[in-house]
């Protein structure tokens, strides 16, 4: 009650420090008297069509809508528009605001000696299908998708996500329709035959951060991945944050807790991991193989071989079954000695800590740990574990993905737990890119697997039944090499025993990265993992190949195979069992077709193992369950929600999948309130420092209120209605009178305008990062303009990254020095300090607006970093030998590849009169002419006197330090 005399009662409460005014109180009660009418919020209405302005007084300074829009609320402020900026301001600052470049000299002239009455428009028409225009698009949208080359948090490992980046800068160069670029990046994987480059988008949604810190929770932060995917949605396409919704209801906010977990339902379906691998460079899966040239018909023609060698071997011909007849009605019939690779009895106790290996000597295995035997085995003594003593064979059983093998082995299970370790071939258990292949126990239940990444790229199988306690089981596991579920058979006590497929997609090595860097087989425990806690093992055996059903009965019985076989003759002849057998081990012409087959499978391995990846979306076959959290801790499930939107922005229409590709065109409805707002906004903001509304990240009840709403609704609806154009959009702000204003305001509309709202003047703030460092480079002549590829690692501090990170920068040489700063590598935890200072962002997160601050530190990069300083020196040398030493002409032409203009004359002099004072200083000084002139890796034109170039130098460096350098006029 704001006439509450108790101070509990009363509202505000004292403790807000903050009081209503009487005039306030009364319009409180004015309302309340009137009805109490609460209208919606405005931006979660949907854009309504404006009538464009026409009783003007200055009409005809208005070119279009936009303009009569701007000038209507001028005109109501009793204020006037400004003067159109002259003409050399005027196509800087329009080749800045289109792509993020200054324009050349040459540029700049025939600009100015075109006197046709489009002269404007057609530079503007240049500007838009140059290729740097997508770039400077691109590199804006970085910031919104949270781009970075590092994963973040502690390890901070490189993600290679860069070809997403190059996706955005085509998309934006080839004026891909804004609702098709938010489609894609959305649910690119969901559409249709979706090509290459329509998964690749999706990569958008994984652009988070991602860790692999030891003690980490997997699921715990697989959840904080759906939130950022759900907060990154949120903001960059609605404007709107969702993220204080997600602990628990707030009493004023009209996006509900439940509301909130609806929406992260749609981004909550991926087979993901919340860690990334430790040990290896895998990409964190789902992925998407990126395919060049003619690689991806190269390696479905490989996959085509596979099928046709597997074909071959299942047609066998007449002539196997007259062999195999034949074979079966010898009395000496040939039978192959069974041919472990490793054969552990662990009947003698270890010598020197060593396992005799009785199938290779070389091979022993070593113990370590509390390892014991005891006399209580399946044949004589068996190795008692503890859950951390265990056994390492070394240099065996080392297994690609196309490589058939089988283990078995006796186990006695003393006690039953959720999970132990039998035996692996990885080197850890929660390490998500633990390459190998394992065979566990999970809650008694017969678990193996092969792992490339877990969970996307991988097979696991688990048995159905139990395995009994406390007896003793002999257990088999057999792989054909398939890269296919279907291609493992257990066995329990001999029988095959039917199994759980948990994952069915291996498709990448089990191998690890490094050469020597693979891990040895061991038994009985594992690093971050539950060891074979209080089981005991026997007769540990593994083979080279995959063992058919009698070839496991005989490893089961202890029988011979040749009795084995001659009982299965007896008892049925033709069996399917005998048959396989036979075609495994006997025959000739099959041990050629698996041979074919195995060199198949080996080269098709080999070459999807050398291509690119990149992390994308790709949603599970059955969905997964969404839960509540209370206050929002991944560990405190509350009620189960399934995919929805906010239904006060717009309900979800029932025709519409409940995925995110349904998402995406919910978000691009005709009647969605936000979504042309929210983007036209930003490009509005692009062009005039700020967007109509200034809180571009919140359109939400605490955002600030649109300055012009209906040109807001004019532009969304225009926008729409064009077929989502963005450049038809930057076209017409560029032409309009509005955005050709001068920035001189003056010293009365600034003070009643301060922040240009009204637009009464052009927009005058300082550049971005990006800009500042590319207009250096391009104003020397140093720019590269390649387009696309790696990241690139320009100068930056020595030891930069040492207190942050084991890794250690190294700066590119040659053209890397020299790209764009939008291909700057962006390591999270240790981002270039030079761009920070200039207000980038560390990429952390979704960022619509950057900060503008102003600090010494800037003038100091500008004079120190080596980026700069040689900048100048090169620009410096080039005018002064094209010039042939004029000093004048090259203090004109500096001031104009760096300001575009020319010079006055009291400029200038200014100039000349520091020349003359630096000249002075390096002629006393000529160690230090030469230190200056070696910054930077470019060499200095020896043909050039070192004193005169070194203050030439410090003249460039001079007007780069200047306001108008970094400052849009």
């Amino acid at each position: 009650h704001i006439y509450a005399e108790k101070d509990r009662d009363r509202m505000p409460p004292p403790e807000s420090k903050k009081v209503l005014t009487e005039r306030e109180k009364e319009l409180l009660k004015e309302w309340i008297v009137s009805g109490a009418e609460h209208s919606p919020h405005w931006a979660f209405q949907p854009p309504t069509h404006a009538t464009i302005p026409t009783s003007l007084t200055h009409k005809d300074w208005a070119r279009g809508p936009v303009d009569a829009f701007i000038l209507g609320r001028l005109e109501r402020e009793g204020l006037a528009p400004s003067p159109e900026a002259d003409r050399t301001t005027l196509i800087r600052r329009v080749t800045f605001d289109l792509t993020g470049l200054p324009p050349t000299i040459e540029d700049v002239d025939a600009f100015l000696a075109d006197e046709s009455p489009d002269a404007y428009e057609k530079v503007v028409n240049r500007l838009l299908s140059s290729p740097q225009y997508g770039e400077h698009l691109a590199s804006q949208w970085l910031d919104v998708a949270r781009f970075a080359d590092t994963f973040g948090y502690q390890s901070d490992v490189v993600t290679n996500l860069w070809p997403w980046r190059d996706w955005v800068i085509e998309a934006f160069n080839a004026n891909m329709p804004y609702n098709q670029f938010v489609t894609e990046q959305l649910a690119g994987d969901l559409l249709p035959n979706a090509t290459q480059d329509q998964v690749l988008a999706t990569a958008f949604n994984r652009l988070h951060r991602q860790t692999n810190e030891g003690g980490s929770v997997n699921e715990e932060f697989r959840v904080e991945y759906t939130s950022d995917r759900t907060q990154t949605f949120a903001t960059a396409f609605m404007g709107v944050s969702l993220e204080c919704a997600r602990c628990h209801d707030h009493k004023f906010d009209p996006i509900s807790q439940q509301s909130y977990y609806e929406m992260t339902a749609f981004f909550n379906n991926i087979d993901e991991s919340g860690l990334y691998s430790h040990f290896t460079h895998a990409t964190p899966t789902p992925t998407l193989n990126l395919h060049k040239n003619d690689s991806k018909e190269n390696h479905e023609a490989l996959l085509k071989a596979i099928s046709e060698a597997e074909l071959s071997l299942r047609n066998e011909g007449s002539s196997t079954a007259k062999a195999f007849k034949k074979w079966r009605k010898k009395s000496k019939r040939f039978v192959p000695e069974m041919a472990p690779e490793i054969h552990l009895t662990f009947d003698d106790a270890p010598e020197k800590n060593k396992i005799i290996n009785a199938a290779k000597e070389d091979s022993p295995g070593e113990v370590s740990g509390d390892y014991a035997l005891t006399d209580e085995g399946k044949q004589n003594s068996a190795v008692y574990f503890t859950g951390e003593s265990l056994v390492t064979i070394k240099n065996a059983g080392v297994y690609d993905r196309y490589h058939p093998f089988s283990i078995s082995a006796w186990i006695y299970i003393e006690e039953t737990l959720p999970h132990m370790v039998i035996a692996h071939r990885t080197k850890a258990a929660s390490d998500a890119g633990s390459r190998g292949y394992e065979l566990m126990l999970d809650d008694r239940r017969l678990t193996f697997g092969l792992i490339h990444f877990w969970p996307g790229d991988a097979l696991r199988v688990q048995s159905e039944d139990k395995l009994p306690e406390k007896e003793w089981v002999h257990i088999t596991a057999t792989y054909d090499g398939s890269s296919r579920a279907s291609g493992i058979h257990l066995y329990v006590n001999g029988e095959e025993a039917a199994f759980e497929t948990l994952r069915d997609k291996l498709q990448r090595t089990i191998w690890y990265n490094a050469k020597g860097d693979d891990p040895a087989l061991q038994l009985g425990a594992r690093f971050r993992d539950n060891g074979f806690r209080n089981g005991r093992l026997d007769d540990f055996m593994v083979f080279p190949y995959a063992l058919t059903r009698l070839e496991v009965t005989s490893v089961a019985t202890g029988n011979s195979l040749a009795k084995v076989i001659s009982e299965e003759i007896g008892r049925a002849p033709d069996s399917e069992s005998l048959h396989d057998f036979f075609l495994a081990r006997v025959d000739d012409n099959q041990a050629l077709k698996r041979e074919s087959l195995f060199e198949a499978r080996k080269g098709e391995s080999k070459k999807i193992d050398g291509v690119r990846q990149i992390m994308v979306m790709r949603d599970m076959t059955e969905i997964r369950p969404t839960y509540m959290l209370h206050r929002g801790e991944y560990t405190k499930r509350g009620d189960q929600v399934s995919a929805d939107t906010p239904p006060q922005l717009l309900p979800f229409p029932k025709a519409l999948p409940k995925n995110r590709l349904g998402l995406a065109q919910w978000l691009l409805d005709p009647m969605h309130p936000l979504t042309a707002r929210v983007a036209v906004n930003r490009l509005w903001q692009q062009c005039f420092g700020q967007g109509i509304v200034v809180t571009a990240e919140d359109f939400g009840v605490q955002g600030s209120p649109p300055s012009h709403p209906e040109l807001l609704d004019h532009l969304a609806l225009a926008f729409r209605n064009s077929g989502w154009d963005t450049k038809a959009f930057l076209r017409e702000l560029v032409l309009s009178s509005t955005y050709r204003q001068d920035s001189a305001g003056s010293r009365e509309l600034i003070e009643r305008d301060p922040d240009n709202v009204l637009l009464a003047h052009g927009a005058r703030y300082r550049r971005s990062a990006e800009e500042i460092r590319d207009a250096a480079l391009a104003s020397s002549g140093l720019l590269v303009s390649k387009i696309g590829g790696p990241s690139v690692k320009p100068y930056q501090p020595e030891g930069i990254w040492h207190d942050a990170s084991s890794q250690t920068y190294k700066a590119d040489t040659g053209d890397g020095l020299y790209r764009r700063t939008m291909y700057t590598f962006i390591k999270r935890t240790v981002p270039p300090p030079s761009m920070l200072t200039f207000d980038a962002t560390p990429r952390d997160v979704c960022t619509v607006r950057r900060e503008r601050t102003t600090t010494p530190l800037q003038a100091l990069i500008l004079l120190n970093d080596p980026q700069y300083v040689e900048a100048a020196r090169i620009l410096a040398d080039r005018v002064l030998a094209e010039s042939g030493g004029d000093v004048d002409e090259s203090i004109t032409t500096i001031f104009r590849k760096l300001l575009t203009r020319h010079p006055s004359e009291q400029e200038h002099d200014i100039l000349k009169l520091a020349y003359d004072e630096q000249l002075k200083y390096f002629k006393t000084a000529p160690e230090k002419a030469n230190a200056y002139r070696s910054v930077g890796e470019k060499p200095a034109d020896e043909s050039l006197d070192p004193a005169p170039a070194s203050a030439m130098t410090a003249i460039a460096q001079a007007i780069i330090n200047h306001d108008e350098f970094q400052v849009k006029q």
